[in-house]
């Protein structure tokens, strides 16, 4: 390299260098906010991983009332009576299940809505 291009660049090393240094940091400090893995992107999928959580927590909660359910039917005369009569309308001997229908919707008051 020749002493004149040496010197061309240390000069334009000096009177732009700070500027190219600001925007490279400017760049940087962008790219790790928005950029693909930056902040905003690690928020969202924070906010994603808890929302996932509180479902598993409420579906595992579901799921046990569900095996205590189970666990009842096959064990648990009270609540196997208790099915038969109120769903499925049986009743032991000797007992008489008396079932009062509802009551017709009025159809005066839907003619004038």
């Amino acid at each position: 390299m020749s002493i004149e291009l040496k010197q061309n660049i240390k000069n334009l090393a000096q009177r732009f260098g700070r500027q190219v240094l600001a925007l490279c940091v400017l760049l940087l400090l962008v790219h790790d906010i928005f950029g693909t893995h930056g902040f905003l992107a690690m928020r969202h999928k924070q906010e994603e991983i808890q929302k996932v959580k509180a479902e598993l927590d409420r579906l595992n909660k579901e799921n046990a009332a569900l095996d205590e359910d189970r666990q009842n039917l096959k064990s648990d005369p009270q609540t196997i009576n208790k099915i038969s009569h109120e769903e499925l309308g049986l009743a032991l001997p000797g007992e008489i299940i008396i079932k009062i229908a509802a009551p017709a919707a009025d159809n005066t008051r839907q003619a004038k809505k």
